[in-house]
């Protein structure tokens, strides 16, 4: 072969390529953890309604329940997932501190009573908690959680020690004699709740709005297939309608899923604030609130060193909201509040 043929088919090689990198993706993979403002994912994609809003917009749509909720969030800030549910803390602490910018595309819900601080024994106080090895996922919302619970009775950290324990593991190392504190979220508090002679003595219901339950996706993914985000948005405001509404046959199917019972489910429910609407969604997400609220969950970030190793300050990462206005650093936005598909949805254009 000529020299001239050669580099003619080198030069269709690359033309191949050049074209084939640019074909838009047509498969995505989303997660979810079981969580009671989460199992909507689940019947969504069990039901096909996931499916009939991918096809609508040309696109497939994988939705994968995993078992571990800090592995979910890990796999997909390693580039396995498309997308995956995480609460706005932890969007913050892993992805976007790691360097993978993430849009909140939906928040679902916030946490009102889900995430709690249990102690052994009738009629403890918070105050009880002073000098107790407490079982949490470390870093978590629950940590979290805790560093507002201690700071409401004048406690710090330094005055408790951490353990650290999986939220698939922390029923089970609270059922250990020697165990007397714990914190964590439903359905796990639920269960430890349950206990005889368990006390709970803070939640999340103190600090309303606080702890967010998102459906975050990869901004660079959402840019080049917007679809993804349509769907996805449409799929989740179908199921809100029927939770709305009550349907007992969804719920049952949730409870069910979820390994709980339908009473049980409907009490989980009962300290969820879900946003059933796109209008309530969108003046959640465009709210003044989310800012301040971003800002402390940033600084207790910050101290506890989640930031990342460069992170100076708890203005290192950039987290930009709906109207334009950024906290901390413009330059290194990582974390996006979008409202673009919340305004589609609550204008009926999806």
């Amino acid at each position: 072969m000529t020299t001239r043929r050669i580099l003619g088919a080198f030069a269709l090689a690359l033309c191949l390529a050049s074209v084939a990198n640019a074909a838009p993706q047509k498969r995505f993979n989303v997660c979810w953890t079981i969580y009671a403002g989460w199992m909507p994912w689940g019947y969504a994609q069990t039901q096909g309604i996931v499916d009939k809003w991918a096809q609508k917009y040309g696109i497939q749509i994988k939705v994968t329940q995993l078992n571990d909720y800090i592995e979910s969030i890990n796999q997909y800030t390693a580039g396995q997932f498309d997308g995956c549910t995480m609460t706005n803390m932890d969007a913050l602490t892993v992805p976007a501190a790691s360097g993978v910018d993430s849009t909140a595309l939906i928040p679902g819900s916030y946490s009102n009573g889900n995430d709690g601080v249990v102690l052994k024994g009738q009629g403890k106080t918070l105050a009880d908690i002073e000098g107790q090895d407490v079982h949490l996922v470390q870093f978590s919302v629950s940590h979290y959680l805790l560093a507002r619970a201690l700071d409401s009775v004048g406690l710090r950290e330094r005055d408790i020690k951490v353990v650290n324990t999986s939220d698939a593991d922390i029923v089970g190392a609270f059922n250990a004699p020697r165990v007397q504190a714990a914190v964590t979220w439903n359905p796990q508090l639920s269960t430890l709740v349950a206990m005889p002679d368990i006390t709970e003595v803070f939640d999340s219901s103190k600090i309303p709005g606080e702890i967010i339950d998102l459906m975050v996706v990869n901004t660079e993914t959402l840019r080049d297939t917007p679809e993804l985000g349509k769907a996805l948005t449409g799929a989740w405001f179908e199921v809100m309608a029927l939770m709305k509404a009550k349907d007992a046959e969804v719920l049952d199917a949730m409870a069910r899923s979820a390994g709980t019972t339908l009473p049980s489910y409907e009490a989980q429910l009962n300290t969820t604030a879900l946003l059933h609407t796109p209008a309530e969604a969108l003046d959640f997400v465009t709210s003044a609130n989310l800012a301040e609220t971003m800002k402390r969950v940033a600084q207790f970030s910050f101290d506890k060193g989640l930031l990342g190793e460069g992170a100076r300050s708890a203005d290192a990462i950039g987290v930009a909201f709906p109207d334009g206005s950024v906290n901390g650093n413009a330059k290194n936005i990582k974390l996006r509040f979008d409202a673009t598909y919340l305004r589609q949805a609550a204008d009926g254009q999806l």
